[in-house]
C-alpha cells in the first residue's frame, strides 16, 4: 500500500504593503484561493488583524464565506480566529455557521493575538491575552463538541450556552491551535486533544524545537485522555520557487524589503538585523526557501527527518514577489514538488520501468500479432488478389524489419 499523502496548502498573514489598494489586495487574495483550488492544494488559511494598516483582513471568517462560493475543493481555515476578543458563544456560533456554508470544508484555527496594538485598542492588557485564551478555548471546543456551557470569568459569561444547531461537520469543525517556538500552543492541543499549526517552523529557533514541541502536545495530551494525531500537525515556513534559483532570487527583490519593515517595525517581530540584505539574510539563516523546486523538496525532508513526521506543509503567503510570480511559483511547487510527497508518480514510474524490461518479450508479441494478422488477410484473400505492397510486409516483417 502507498504511504499517506502529505497535504499542502498556503497560510496568509496576509501582509500586503501600504501603498497597494486594500479592496484589491482582498480581491488578489481571494483570487489566490481559486488558483490554489484549481491546482489542487489541500488547505487556505487566512488571519485576523485590526491595526497595523499592513494586515487587510479583520474577519477571517467573511473571507472564507466569500472564499467558499469561488473554490470547489479546497479547505478554508480561520488563520486564527483570534479568542480574547471576543464572547465565545459568539465566536462559535458564527464558525457553526460557516462550518454549514462551506458543507464541511471550514477549519477553525484558534490563537491569543499577534499584534499587541489590536488589544491595546479594545483596552485589553497585553498580559492578559493568553490567560483569556485559555479561558476561551475551554468554552469554545466544548461548545463546538454540543456541550451545554455554564462558565463565567471577569470578562464573559455563559449561561446554559449551547449552539442552537447541529454541526456540519461529525462530530465536530476541525480544530487547532497555533504554537512557534513557546510551548504554550503544544499543551492547548494535547490538553484539548486539538490540531496543532505550528508558525516559523522553518526558522532556526522554531526548526530546532520541532521535536520538543510535539513531546510536549504529547505529553499534554495523555494527562488529559487524548491522543495527538501527526496528520493533524500543519508546519508553516515561507518558500518562492522558480525555474532557476537566479529568477527566484530577482523576483522576491519585489517586495521582501516591504514584508521585513512590517514585521520589523510595525509588528515588533524582527525578522533579521537592521541594515543587512534581507534576501542574503534569509538565505543565511535557512528561514525561507528561494530557490528551485529541488530546494524547495529539500526543505520539506529536512522538516519531515526533523520533526519526525506531520500533515500538512503550509506556504507562509508572502508578496515577495509579483502576483503572476507568485501564482506561478505555486504552480511549480504544485507540479513538481508536491508530487514528491504525495506519491503521485511511483506508480507510473514502476509502470514504465516494468514495460521497459520485458520490451523484448512485449516487441516479439506485437510482431507476431501483427504478422498473423497479416498472414490470415492473405489466406483469406489469395495471393494472387492481394496488393503487392502487402505481401513486400509481409515479408519484410517476417525478417523482424
Amino acid at each position: 500500500m502507498l504511504p499517506q499523502k502529505l497535504k499542502f496548502g498556503a497560510f496568509l498573514a496576509p501582509v500586503h504593503p501600504l501603498n497597494d489598494n486594500p479592496t484589491l489586495t482582498i480581491e488578489r487574495d481571494l483570487q489566490l484561493a481559486v488558483h490554489m483550488d484549481q491546482l489542487g492544494y489541500d488547505e487556505f488559511w487566512i488571519g485576523e488583524h485590526h491595526s497595523g494598516g499592513f494586515e487587510p483582513v479583520g474577519s477571517p471568517e467573511v473571507f472564507l464565506a466569500a472564499a467558499a462560493e469561488r473554490t470547489k475543493h479546497i479547505r478554508l481555515g480561520t488563520g486564527v480566529s483570534t479568542l480574547p476578543y471576543q464572547h465565545p458563544f459568539i465566536m462559535a456560533d458564527r464558525i457553526n455557521q460557516l462550518d454549514h456554508q462551506t458543507r464541511g470544508r471550514a477549519m477553525f484555527g484558534m490563537g491569543p493575538g499577534a499584534l499587541v496594538s489590536d488589544a491595546y485598542i479594545q483596552g485589553i492588557d497585553a498580559m492578559d491575552l493568553r490567560r483569556r485564551y485559555d479561558e476561551s478555548m475551554s468554552v469554545v471546543v466544548r461548545l463546538m463538541r454540543g456541550e451545554v456551557v455554564n462558565e463565567k470569568t471577569d470578562w464573559f459569561e455563559c449561561r446554559d450556552a449551547r449552539l442552537h444547531i447541529s454541526p456540519y461537520s461529525r462530530p465536530s469543525i476541525e480544530m487547532v491551535t497555533t504554537n512557534n517556538v513557546s510551548p504554550t500552543g503544544a499543551e492547548a492541543a494535547g490538553r484539548h486533544g486539538l490540531g496543532m499549526l505550528t508558525l516559523g517552523a522553518t526558522s532556526h529557533k522554531g526548526f530546532n524545537a520541532l521535536n520538543a514541541n510535539w513531546s510536549i502536545a504529547e505529553g499534554s495530551a495523555e494527562e488529559h485522555g487524548h491522543t495527538m494525531d501527526r496528520s493533524k500537525w500543519r508546519l508553516v515556513g515561507p518558500m518562492h520557487i522558480a525555474e532557476t534559483k537566479e529568477k527566484a532570487l530577482e523576483e522576491v527583490r519585489h517586495g521582501i524589503a516591504d514584508w521585513v519593515y512590517y514585521y520589523s517595525e510595525v509588528a515588533n517581530i524582527p525578522i533579521i538585523e537592521k541594515g543587512v540584505d534581507p534576501v542574503e539574510a534569509i538565505l543565511k539563516t535557512g528561514m525561507a526557501v528561494i530557490g528551485t523546486p529541488d530546494d524547495a523538496a529539500e526543505r520539506i525532508q529536512q522538516l519531515i527527518d526533523q520533526s519526525g513526521g506531520f500533515g500538512t506543509f503550509l506556504f507562509m503567503d508572502t508578496n515577495w514577489a509579483n502576483f503572476e510570480n507568485k501564482k506561478k511559483n505555486y504552480d511549480l511547487f504544485a507540479r513538481f514538488v508536491a508530487p514528491r510527497f504525495q506519491h503521485l508518480n511511483e506508480v507510473r514510474r514502476e509502470s514504465c520501468e516494468w514495460i521497459q524490461s520485458n520490451r523484448e518479450e512485449f516487441v516479439g508479441k506485437a510482431r507476431a500479432a501483427v504478422g498473423q494478422r497479416i498472414k490470415e488477410h492473405v489466406d483469406r484473400k489469395g495471393a494472387e488478389n492481394v496488393n503487392p505492397d502487402i505481401v513486400k510486409i509481409m515479408a519484410a516483417h517476417e525478417k523482424g524489419q
